[in-house]
């Protein structure tokens, strides 16, 4: 199993009121997560899960026992399955090594992200329970990965995220301010493999409105580029989970320095006076 341990440092940073964010420490934890992953995926959004998963409820994959899972937890709500209301799967370069790739490779040739100096991370699965999705348990699971890329030093993070829906002509206008506005430089432009890659420039420039194009954009995309996130090229329809996939590339410059000038101010304002 891989590294389960996260610096909690501050640790009152990483709870709000009953919840908490942090590592699964147990099998039975990560178990839990992937119950949540099975509601929100197959359950709400009606993804198609394979005979093995519908017989378990659970959703999972050979990456499951290799990565860390962060997880959002209800103390309110006990000590069982329901106590998990979010999660994130992380996997870093070692365990991808395991695992023979990283997840994404599916979808996309990452090779440019792969050869970037330095730890990388890749995030994905990620999935909050419906009476959760508010600000505070999105900036609390924001929070813990900001503590995992400063213990671990990460300087990439990359991963697919989804718009809804299999019809790229019925996204045209995000997927293009996406190709237009925020396309990653070549040396970090993961592509979607050629037969997968769907364009996204499906309008002119001069045609799209930011404005409404940014409003359709799902929560967590607008979240990744609010952190100077860039999109890879092409998309991929994964009509398991009914959705339309892009390539997500962050480099953390921007979350270590705030992060680290965060601990290092609180360290200094506890000194003795």
């Amino acid at each position: 199993m891989a590294d389960t341990s996260v610096d909690q440092g501050e640790s009152s940073e990483l709870r709000m009121g009953s919840l908490e964010v942090r590592l699964a420490e147990t099998a039975a934890e990560i178990d839990w997560a992937q119950a949540l992953r099975y509601r929100v995926f197959y359950d709400e959004m009606a993804a198609i899960p394979t005979d093995a998963m519908k017989a378990q409820l659970r959703d999972f994959d050979a990456f499951d026992a290799l990565c860390d899972h962060l997880l959002v937890i209800d103390h309110a709500r006990g000590n069982g399955p329901d106590m998990v209301v979010g999660t994130y799967r992380l996997i870093r370069r070692p365990v991808a090594e395991k695992a023979g790739c990283f997840y994404s490779s599916d979808e996309y040739d990452i090779s440019p992200l792969l050869n970037y100096p330095g730890e990388v991370l890749e995030l994905g699965r990620s999935c909050v329970d419906a009476g959760y999705r508010t600000r505070g348990s999105m900036q609390l699971l924001w929070r813990g990965i900001a503590a995992y890329v400063f213990q671990h030093n990460i300087a990439l993070m990359f991963g697919c995220a989804s718009l809804p829906g299999t019809d790229p002509a019925a996204l045209a206008e995000p997927l293009a301010y996406l190709h237009h506005h925020h396309l990653a430089p070549p040396e970090l432009r993961a592509t979607a493999l050629p037969d997968r890659y769907v364009s996204m420039n499906l309008m002119e420039k001069d045609q799209i409105d930011p404005r409404r194009a940014l409003n359709v954009l799902p929560p967590l995309i607008k979240g990744y580029l609010r952190l100077g996130g860039f999109i890879g090229d092409g998309v991929v329809i994964d009509h398991q989970f009914n959705t339309t996939d892009v390539c997500i590339v962050v480099k953390t410059d921007l979350i270590t320095d705030k992060y680290f000038k965060h601990y290092e101010r609180r360290s200094r304002d506890s000194q003795p006076g």
